[in-house]
């Protein structure tokens, strides 16, 4: 059965693999004190261009909730769009682990402005209130659109401005950097960004994520906070081996790019049939689409995708590393069929 549902639902990249299987080798130091994953953290430095704090862990989830637990005091909060990750797709954590409100606002395809944001902070100095102290953004979003380097840059020079800081949630960060032909350098530590969740685990890897501290500030607390959260995974070197692996050879962008691409040829062969149309931006690998209620349960009889409304017949397509043109095509053949029944 084929899955357009999302894209943790692929397999490992076979070099990914390869490389657990190499990192099996022998002993190594346990607690990321060994050498793999020592070589890991230094990529992400280089890719960033800073002497950035990394933190592996498990899931993207854990790099979320510790890392932005790591910047807040029990009575600050997270401005972020209510479609986000953190406000919508992690069962409570935030709440529940670190005790921090999250104060969303609507969400424009994904994204928030300054114009959302500016209105939450007219609380500030109220004793009464929760203080906003985080702005969380999702790139890509969860609508599978893009901030640009220069709204990135224009949400953090407004966030130290008002004596807040930037998180970014990058599960899907590789896409974006693919899509906007930039570097991790460029939309990271060039528009100053606070915190970074650098996923990998829906690009090809088997698990994990980074938690990585740009602001000095903060940085070498997540030893603790890590622990704390139990994400201190002990054989660590299955994750940086992963890592190294992904970075090495830009793996981690020829990813990305096919599933951009894969999402954008979905979208635009879906388009053209009848009882189909799309209702979002395709920037990278998410499709969003009404669907006639009469073909998607007859597409659901051999492929998966998310009913995101089925009052309303929306539907979300999301295309992996691993996609090929032929899975495209041959989706789109059964709407072909259907139409011709």
């Amino acid at each position: 059965m084929k899955m357009f549902k999302s894209d943790n639902t692929s397999g490992v990249h076979p070099i990914i693999l390869d490389a657990i299987i190499k990192a099996n080798e022998g002993y190594a130091h346990a607690y990321g004190e060994d050498e793999t994953t020592e070589k890991a953290e230094k990529m992400i430095r280089e890719l960033l261009g800073c002497d950035a704090d990394v933190f592996f862990v498990t899931t993207g989830t854990a790099a979320n909730v510790i890392g932005l637990s790591g910047l807040l005091r029990s009575y600050e909060g997270i401005v972020a769009a209510d479609t986000a990750h953190i406000n919508v797709d992690e069962c409570g954590a935030m709440e529940k682990y670190a005790g921090n409100k999250i104060i969303h606002v609507r969400d424009n395809e994904g994204k928030i402005s300054l114009d959302d944001i500016v209105p939450q902070l007219e609380v500030m100095g109220d004793e009464h209130s929760v203080q906003p102290k985080v702005i969380s953004i999702s790139q890509t979003t969860e609508m599978g659109t893009l901030y640009t380097v220069e709204e990135i840059k224009a949400l953090a020079d407004f966030a130290h401005k008002n004596d807040m800081l930037l998180h970014v949630d990058g599960a899907r960060i590789a896409n974006a950097v693919e899509a906007l032909g930039t570097t991790l350098k460029e939309m990271i530590t060039d528009t100053g960004v606070d915190l970074l969740s650098f996923g990998g685990t829906k690009n090809g890897m088997m698990m994990g994520e980074a938690i990585v501290s740009l602001n000095k500030q903060f940085g070498k607390g997540y030893l603790f906070h890590r622990k704390q959260g139990m994400q201190l995974v002990s054989k660590m070197r299955y994750i940086s081996a992963q890592f190294i692996a992904y970075m090495e050879n830009d793996l981690w962008i020829e990813n990305a790019r096919n599933s951009n691409q894969m999402g954008k040829y979905l979208a635009q062969r879906i388009s053209e049939q009848e009882g189909v149309s799309l209702f979002a931006p395709v920037d990278t690998n998410m499709v969003f689409a009404y669907m006639d209620k009469g073909l998607i349960d007859y597409l659901l009889k051999d492929f998966k995708f998310y009913v995101t409304d089925p009052s309303a017949g929306q539907v979300r397509f999301v295309t992996s590393f691993d996609i090929t043109k032929e899975d495209v095509n041959e989706f789109v053949d059964h709407i072909i069929k259907y139409n011709n029944m």
